[in-house]
């Protein structure tokens, strides 16, 4: 993920956010709606996500240490993985408890235009902020659909805001409906039950975001037209005649750790073995430029282990061939 771009779309959110929660406030204070309160703390809420992202990724950014010899780029999924427990306690159950306790003590909505202009000026700013999200995410979605952007993305910047501002333009929907048919009716209870629409919507879309960043902190592989680029970039067809086997995993959004057993010639010195390592090493980071740590272990190749299932270019898991 471009960095420049991911920031761009938090920063966009935030101050989309941050009006419309200064706003929602506002319009409960004149209403009593209890949508309206619901979807404060949303945008509140969600104002802090954008907060937490934007420190995790300049956390993510100090150098390597003895103690963390790998760098701090997980420090971006730490955060995002916060951003999910932020959406769902203090947005989701902040509003089915809201929207409980108004079904339970109906009132009349008092002062209508105030929750329905807000309501309008909510949805068009939150459609800025989508369309600024969904821009940048264009630039490196490619082919992939929506779904498969979301749960691939090693960067959780941009699906966290895309999951954000999706479900605050459905939450907002909900709590126009909800004030609109407690308008039409007088009968407040519609106010209450968009109100807990709006809580189970932002708790399910805390479950996608925890699941998706729980994924990226245990460690994910490359994906597999990088882990094809690298296959290739170390056989060479003279000193690396295979890979026997290979690990990935990301260190981060924009850093990639490779460790690799490759097959070479039993005829060849430590120096042609060496200077092979050092070129398969170059061709690596020319073909894949986040793979920044590699580990190349030189081994010979054994057709017999191979025959006999015991070679990890048959058995990923297994034993190396000797």
């Amino acid at each position: 993920m471009s960095a420049s771009g991911g920031t761009k779309a938090i920063v966009a959110a935030l101050g989309a956010n941050l009006a419309i929660a200064a706003a929602k406030f506002v319009a409960f204070a004149f209403s009593g709606s209890s949508s309206m309160l619901a979807e404060g703390v949303h945008s509140l809420a969600d104002s802090g996500n954008q907060a937490l992202l934007l420190v995790g990724g300049k956390k993510a950014k100090r150098a390597a240490t003895e103690e963390h010899p790998f760098g701090y780029g997980r420090e971006r999924y730490i955060y995002s993985f916060l951003v999910s427990i932020v959406l769902f306690s203090v947005g989701g159950m902040f509003a089915l408890y809201e929207g409980y306790e108004k079904i339970k003590h109906p009132h009349e909505i008092e002062h209508w235009y105030w929750p329905v202009g807000v309501l309008v000026f909510a949805i068009i700013a939150e459609t800025f902020s989508f369309r600024t999200a969904i821009k940048e995410s264009n630039e490196l979605r490619g082919t992939q659909s929506w779904k498969e952007f979301v749960r691939r993305a090693k960067a959780p910047e941009l699906p966290v805001v895309l999951l954000e501002d999706l479900g605050a333009l459905v939450g907002l929907v909900l709590a126009l409906g909800g004030v609109l048919l407690a308008l039409g009716t007088g009968d407040g209870v519609w106010d209450g039950i968009g109100t807990l629409c709006i809580g189970v919507l932002l708790i399910l879309i805390a479950l996608v975001l925890a699941a998706e960043t729980k994924s990226l902190l245990l460690g994910e592989a490359a994906g597999t037209e990088d882990v094809a680029k690298i296959r290739a970039a170390l056989v060479d067809g003279r000193t690396v005649s295979r890979v026997i086997h290979m690990r990935t995993l990301h260190l981060g959004p924009e850093e990639l750790l490779v460790a690799a057993k490759i097959a070479v010639r039993h005829e060849d010195t430590a120096a042609d073995v060496a200077a092979a390592i050092n070129a398969a090493e170059d061709r690596i980071r020319e073909a894949v430029p986040i793979a920044r740590v590699i580990y190349l272990e030189p081994d010979v190749y054994s057709e017999s282990a191979a025959a006999a299932g015991n070679n990890p270019a048959k058995t990923p898991g297994g034993p190396a061939a000797h």
